[in-house]
């Protein structure tokens, strides 16, 4: 999910991936240079491969954005066809929540590389106008409805994985939405956890209740159907 513009910590977990990458990068190469004679392979290949490797991670961290790293990982990852249906469940979860709390929906890509293209940062996810609640945050008017609603709507991927498979492998981006909030409002960190509990709860209540919405709604996303056919689909 890309809300609060809180992309920072994405980008953090992102940067995390392209370190190991790298340190997986050098492990082969080292690798090679122990194995190398026994194969033959020219002591300069590994050498090569290393600075290729560090020059292309610098480019990405520096001047891309990580972005390279995210595609990367996601493409990887979208060889799993149950990782690629988690991800359809999970998104499909924010989508309904947030349509029946009334929170405005203006796009939601299913991966990196479908965000890449619409020129979002991120690996994706269901984006939304923010602009009142920001509005609110800004001046220090945020009301407990429209914190309850977004909480809710940030809990709704891992309460859509929770109800199809029994758990949730994806939404670690989602609890730390409900942790950052948490902290600017100089709150205790057990109280978002609790609050994390109570809008998982909320949001897997109502996914339930909808659930022949919520079928309609994952089968037309799969079919990359437009935003306005999938909300139809929830009246």
């Amino acid at each position: 999910m890309n809300v609060l513009n809180l992309e920072k910590i994405i980008r953090k977990i992102v940067q995390q991936t392209s370190l190991n990458i790298i340190s997986i990068s050098i492990f082969a190469v080292v690798l090679s240079v122990l194995v190398g004679p026994l194969i033959h392979i020219p002591p300069a290949v590994p050498a090569i491969a290393v600075a290729g490797a560090m020059g292309l991670a610098a480019v990405d961290t520096l001047g891309w954005q990580n972005r390279g790293s995210t595609l990367l990982v996601d493409a990887i990852a979208r060889f799993s066809p149950e990782h690629r249906e988690r991800v359809l469940h999970h998104e499909a979860g924010h989508f309904l929540v947030a349509h029946h709390l009334g929170i405005p929906i203006t796009g939601y890509t299913l991966s990196a590389w479908e965000a890449f293209r619409q020129g979002q940062r991120g690996v994706g996810g269901v984006s939304f106008d923010t602009t009142e609640l920001e509005a609110e945050a800004a001046t220090g008017q945020l009301s407990a409805q429209r914190v309850d609603q977004f909480c809710q709507v940030w809990m709704a991927g891992i309460a859509a994985e929770q109800m199809v498979y029994g758990n949730a492998e994806g939404g670690e981006s989602d609890r730390a939405q409900i942790r950052t909030l948490w902290n600017l409002f100089k709150r205790s960190p057990s109280e978002a956890v609790l609050k994390q509990r109570w809008a998982a709860l909320q949001a897997k209540t109502l996914i339930e209740t909808q659930r022949d919405h919520y079928d309609a709604l994952v089968a037309a996303m799969a079919q990359n159907a437009p935003i306005d056919d999938c909300k139809r689909l929830l009246t």
